[in-house]
């Protein structure tokens, strides 16, 4: 077996830039997140927004995984088509999204679908809709923990949004979500971040399960806290970038060792200089909301550092001993996989004979597949 597990045959490339997804691995990587959660798979909830895939949707399925958690219309229908029985939308649907949403579900009414809202007019506004063509909404409470970005505070009076959640007859309380991508440092401060808000939440949340005659569901975190919900009982996790993984988590969640299983494969076009040379992985092919020298970590020498960027062109400093050449093949790893892998119509298959064996549609990273 090769040493450098990135490496494809050279009789199996294609013209570059070009994604290659590594299958073994990322089963491999599927099996550990299973681990985590001691084999229960009914604890898992993956976020798509990494892939977009299709046929990932199926390995989950060979998996045992049976619920998802996706970002957009085109994922949750991506998950639909591909017969996911149980699909989250964790995007509170407004304006047009409320009529593509509820076109989607007429289309697989044999699918669990539910959504998130945070205050009490797009709850209405869900519930109008429901009401005038007579369907029933599975709703969660979105709930913001500290990042700000979506959710009622946690230091609101969320119970009570809930209970006129539940009051409304065409939607159906299915319980709480919450993402708290924001938490950082250590395992240990992760962890410790995440449990003094989720301790508080399950206390509000076990009177609302007073009043109810079913049981409510929670659905939190995502990469961040995975180990810290992994842990806990009744809650559904959803981490997404495990799937491939990315410098950004292999640097920053060293605990949960999951594998590199995308890279990004360039060829090197020019040499500028007698140190710098030019790759064809420019700022439209990988994610560049980043530091010039965090976007990519050249895998095939840690002595190749990026240090100018533009929408084609990456130029790398070599700062070592070893020559390349006009021609040469770059591979790298990029710092945030999930808007890289979205940048792309399709991504390339290697086997573990190195060799590109299938190429795999990211079909969800369209706004619109049909509806």
């Amino acid at each position: 077996m090769k040493e450098n597990w990135w490496e494809i045959n050279p009789e199996t490339l294609i013209d570059t830039p070009f994604l290659a997804v590594y299958e073994d691995r990322i089963r491999f990587n599927l099996e550990r997140l299973i681990g985590a959660v001691n084999g229960d798979t009914q604890k898992l909830r993956p976020h798509i927004k990494t892939h977009k895939i299709g046929e990932i949707l199926e390995l989950f399925k060979i998996y045992n995984i049976k619920k998802v958690k996706c970002a957009t219309i085109a994922e949750a229908e991506l998950a639909a088509i591909h017969e996911i029985p149980d699909i989250l939308l964790a995007y509170q649907p407004v304006g047009a999204k409320k009529e593509r949403w509820i076109s989607l579900l007429q289309k697989y009414p044999g699918i669990h679908f539910s959504t998130i809202a945070d205050n009490l007019d797009s709850a209405k506004a869900l519930n109008e809709i429901a009401q005038r063509i007579k369907l029933t909404l599975n709703i969660y409470l979105d709930l913001n923990t500290g990042m700000n970005r979506t959710g009622i505070s946690i230091s609101d009076q969320w119970p009570d949004l809930a209970n006129e959640i539940i009051s409304l007859k065409n939607l159906h309380f299915e319980g709480i979500h919450i993402y708290d991508g924001h938490l950082k440092g250590t395992i240990e401060e992760r962890k410790s971040t995440a449990s003094n808000s989720f301790s508080s939440i399950k206390k509000e949340l076990e009177k609302l399960q007073q009043k109810l005659n079913y049981e409510l569901k929670i659905v939190a975190g995502g990469s961040n806290s995975f180990p810290y919900y992994a842990t806990q009982e009744n809650v559904e996790c959803s981490p997404g970038t495990f799937v491939f993984w990315d410098s950004n988590y292999k640097i920053n969640l060293p605990e949960q060792d999951f594998r590199p299983a995308l890279v990004i494969v360039g060829t090197i076009i020019s040499k500028p200089t007698d140190s710098t040379f030019c790759v064809d992985i420019g700022y439209k092919a990988v994610s560049s909301e980043n530091p010039v020298d965090k976007r990519v970590v050249i895998l095939n020498d840690e002595n190749l550092i990026p240090v100018s960027h533009s929408e084609e062109h990456l130029i790398v400093e070599n700062r070592g001993e070893k020559d390349y050449k006009i021609g040469d093949t770059v591979y790298s790893l990029p710092y945030h996989v999930c808007p890289t892998c979205a940048l792309y119509d399709s991504v390339e298959v290697v086997n573990k004979k190195h060799q590109i064996y299938d190429q795999w549609l990211v079909k969800a990273r369209t706004r619109k597949i049909n509806i």
